[in-house]
This record gives C-alpha cells, sequence and structure tokens, in this order.
C-alpha cells in the first residue's frame, strides 16, 4: 500500500480564501505549507468568491460533516438588468433587459425572498446527478431538469442600492446557492440579474475575522515554521454552535469504546458533541430515544489539543 505522507496534525484551519482560487487549491496549498498527512475542506467555495473556509486536518476531518451542515452567512453583490450562463459574472451572457427598479420595489422582492424556499440548484454547481457532476454535463452545453430543494433564509438585509446594482448580507441553511437567489431576485423584478461578488462571513459560530489568509501562512512557513501547528483550532472549539453533553469517567470511558449509554438527562433526538468532564474532546454521538450512540469518534491521541 502505498504510505501516506506528512505529519498527523490535527485541528481545524480558518481560512480565508481569496478570490481567483478554487478551494480544492487552497486546501492543498495549506496542507502543503502544513506538512500534513490528512486534510478535508467543509464545502467549496467558488472561485469568483472570498471568504471563510474552514480546513480540516487530522483528526477533525471525521466531523467536517458538522461544519459543512452549519448555517452560514454571506455578503453578496448583484448586477440587475443581465443574465449569465452560470448566474454570476464568469459566464457568458445570455440576455440583456432594461432595469426600472426602486428601492421600494427591491426591498419587496427582498422580503418575497425571505424564509422557507424551494430552490433549484444551478447547472453549473457540484451536485451529482446520474453519477455526474452537473457542471460537467453544463460545460457539453447539456442542461438536465433538477428538483427544487427545500432551503431557508433567515435574515436578507440591503446593504447598498445604486440604480442597477445592489448588495446584501443574508444568513441561510445549508444548500442555499446564492448565485440562484440573485437569479430569482432578478426574475421577480422581471429584468432578470447575476451575481458580481460573494464574501462568505461566517460558519455555525466561526467568523470570518478570526481567518487567516495565504500569505501569512506562508509568511509563517518560512519564518516561524514551528508557529504554523497553533494557528490549528482545537476540533471541538469549531463545533460550538452544535449541542454539547459532558460524560462522567465511567460513561465516556464505554462511548470511547463504541458501546452506547443510557442518558441520564433528557436530550433531543439529534447529534451531540461528546466531552469528558475534563472537557477532553471524544467526538459526535447520536441522541436517539433516550440512547446515546457513538458516530464519529476521534483518536484521543489526535485530539490532545481539545483538552481545556
Amino acid at each position: 500500500m502505498r504510505r501516506r505522507r506528512g505529519r498527523p496534525v490535527s485541528g481545524v484551519l480558518l481560512l480565508d480564501k481569496p478570490i481567483g482560487m478554487s478551494s480544492n487549491h487552497a486546501l492543498q496549498t495549506a496542507r502543503r505549507l502544513l506538512n500534513a498527512a490528512k486534510a478535508g475542506h467543509t464545502g467549496t467555495l467558488d472561485p469568483l468568491a472570498s471568504g471563510l473556509l474552514p480546513l480540516c486536518f487530522g483528526e477533525a476531518t471525521k466531523v467536517s460533516q458538522f461544519l459543512l451542515g452549519a448555517d452560514k452567512t454571506y455578503r453578496a453583490r448583484a448586477r440587475l438588468g443581465i443574465t449569465t450562463t452560470t448566474g454570476d459574472s464568469e459566464g457568458e451572457v445570455l440576455r440583456e433587459r432594461p432595469v426600472a427598479v426602486d428601492a421600494a420595489r427591491l426591498a419587496a422582492a427582498l422580503a418575497a425572498h425571505t424564509g422557507d424556499l424551494l430552490q433549484v440548484p444551478p447547472m453549473y454547481s457540484a451536485l451529482k446527478q446520474g453519477g455526474e457532476r452537473l457542471y460537467a454535463l453544463a460545460r457539453r452545453g447539456e442542461t438536465v431538469e433538477r428538483p427544487p430543494r427545500p432551503v431557508h433564509v433567515s435574515r436578507l438585509e440591503l446593504l447598498e442600492f445604486d440604480a442597477s446594482e445592489f448588495e446584501v448580507e443574508l444568513d441561510c441553511s445549508k444548500g442555499t446557492y446564492v448565485r440562484s437567489l440573485i437569479e430569482d431576485i432578478g426574475e421577480a423584478l422581471g429584468c432578470g440579474a447575476h451575481m458580481t461578488a460573494l464574501r462568505r462571513l461566517r460558519v455555525g459560530a466561526l467568523d470570518v475575522r478570526q481567518a487567516m489568509d495565504l500569505e501569512r501562512l506562508r509568511a509563517l512557513a518560512t519564518d516561524e515554521p514551528h508557529a504554523l501547528d497553533a494557528c490549528l483550532m482545537p476540533i471541538a472549539d469549531a463545533l460550538a454552535h452544535l449541542p454539547q453533553l459532558e460524560l462522567a469517567p465511567p460513561e465516556a470511558a464505554s462511548l470511547q469504546r463504541g458501546q452506547a449509554q443510557t442518558l441520564r438527562q433528557p436530550l433531543a433526538d439529534g447529534w451531540v458533541a461528546v466531552f469528558t468532564q475534563q472537557r477532553q474532546f471524544i467526538g459526535m454521538a447520536e441522541a436517539r430515544d433516550g440512547r446515546l450512540l457513538p458516530r464519529r469518534l476521534v483518536s484521543q491521541e489526535g485530539s490532545a489539543a481539545d483538552a481545556a
């Protein structure tokens, strides 16, 4: 078997991804700088977009799905009157229409696109259909039916409006395509629209103001390589948006051996981040019908940095 190269580092790096770079390129760059053996990201940001991209290393890759499923905050800029093949400024122009929109009409359209929505995923997305990525089909000129999916936009705030351009900030659920939201708003206004800029500000409880850019990471790798590991956030800190539970030593040891536990206190069914009473992160478990079922347990050697 091929031996994996790199160090067994564990934790979450909050990266401020630059515009023009794919999420995978950003991940591989950070992985090389850290010389990490195992790494993964928590959902992609398009090259057009910048902002918060949590990267998981080592044992943290076991819980990356819980960051992928977290609510997110974005700031987006859009241009009215032009629709494109991709829904953003990187696509070819499909249609141009006159814009006759005032602030009141725009505010009404934003209000109508807040709350529970059904959204058709864009063709230029990484979703699979028939075993193939939608963007691969789109690049061949193919279009397929995509069933609408439920998403939730809890906040859609207008920050700026100037004739044919506007900027918004929004809080939304997993799976929300901001490009598609902008397109839908444009159609509701009768003139079409496409996204010209996107920045991710928040993932769960994580904020882009906590993030580090690649330039800083490269500088550390050159001047202070010993300091790179200190850039990694403990796994548990990245899961602060989820329910948490501390277990007494006997129950903690039993759960770590993969044995389900009877809950001593009422707990809603769902995912739970589990700790020892010394705040050592054990892993993710599922509460179900009064029992705690081990699901994504981490190596205690790999999560040593998570102890308080």
